[in-house]
């Protein structure tokens, strides 16, 4: 069965987080426990997720605040909110803070996998961006993303490896845009394999040697603190 994506699910009530988990399983995602606030935060750094869901009333940190703290990271994931308080001031806080859908317990939970599915759908396709072909030339520079070797602005031969390849694909189908570290770590490297962000910088520092004509002062390949990375045409 096909993984339908990725899902961080943040509630400490043990017998709805077993329960939820199960039915989503079920449905083909793949789910990551946090049972806190803290332990919440800590999986968001390490993992892309596709959907986080997040009770209100959590230990430690409260699901409002982690979604605050989510998004002051400019990580957009979707966000549904779950919460035992149906007040009406609630899900407007919710939803300011940072959240993309709300549901108050008890909730029905067939309407609780259409919003899931939803959520997912939506994001899905707001992330996929224009493809390119398989060799693509930028200031005298051309990639062969097929071959996984390029010709640089001085007539060199590179040979790319694999991963070089992908990110450089990933960067350029997302021109002029920062790619989060966490999207990176999600297209390159895959689900669960988290390499440091230095390993990107590492990456980043090879495309400056073989595409720029001035490595010091990059037209490009940017790093953007804390955020990810960008390829500028």
């Amino acid at each position: 069965m096909e993984q339908k994506g990725n899902i961080l699910l943040v509630e400490d009530e043990e017998n709805m987080h077993e329960a939820l988990k199960l039915n989503l399983e079920m449905e083909g995602y793949s789910v990551t426990s946090a049972y806190n606030g803290t332990e919440g935060l800590k999986a968001v750094q390490n993992e892309y997720f596709d959907l986080i869901i997040m009770d209100i009333m959590l230990p430690e940190i409260d699901g409002i605040t982690v979604t605050e703290n989510i998004r002051l990271q400019h990580n957009d994931v979707p966000i549904l909110i779950l919460s035992a308080k149906s007040s009406g001031a609630d899900r407007v806080l919710g939803l300011k803070k940072g959240a993309d859908d709300y549901l108050t317990k008890p909730f029905n939970l067939e309407e609780l996998l259409l919003r899931v599915e939803k959520l997912i759908r939506k994001n899905t396709r707001l992330q996929d961006k224009e493809t390119v072909g398989d060799v693509y030339e930028f200031s005298n520079n051309k990639i062969d993303f097929k071959a996984q070797q390029a010709i640089t602005w001085n007539n060199v031969q590179v040979e790319l490896s694999k991963k070089e390849t992908m990110l450089l694909k990933l960067l350029v189908e997302n021109k002029n845009m920062v790619v989060t570290r966490e999207k990176i770590l999600q297209m390159v490297w895959g689900y669960n394999v988290y390499p440091t962000t230095r390993t990107i910088d590492n990456f980043i520092l090879n495309f400056r040697k073989y595409f720029e004509a001035d490595s010091r002062n990059p037209k490009h390949f940017y790093s953007v603190r804390g955020v990810g990375y960008k390829y500028v045409e």
